[in-house]
């Protein structure tokens, strides 16, 4: 009989909060918007972005992650690891 395994991945594992969050923090600082601005563009709770940056949440949804990114005027790509740091493999 064949012995099974399970593939284990490596995955990200943060002590606090999503790096995400932080990322986004600099991102709505720089835009110089009020949490106020945010929600009248997006539509994101204000209560939501205080529970992000200083409250209890550590993993926000992606969705309205995405949101406040681009109520700032700035959209995530994805870069291949093989591209990060200039190196190409």
């Amino acid at each position: 009989m064949a012995k099974r395994t399970i593939q284990v991945y490596r995955s990200y594992a943060f002590k606090d909060k999503d790096p995400v969050i932080d990322r986004l923090r600099t991102v709505v600082q720089d835009s110089k918007k009020s949490y106020r601005d945010l929600h009248d563009d997006c539509g994101i709770s204000l209560s939501t972005l205080t529970n992000w940056f200083s409250g209890s949440t550590r993993r926000p949804q992606f969705c309205t992650v995405m949101a406040v990114f681009r109520a700032c005027g700035v959209d995530l790509k994805e870069t291949p690891y093989s591209l990060r740091n200039g190196r190409k493999t």
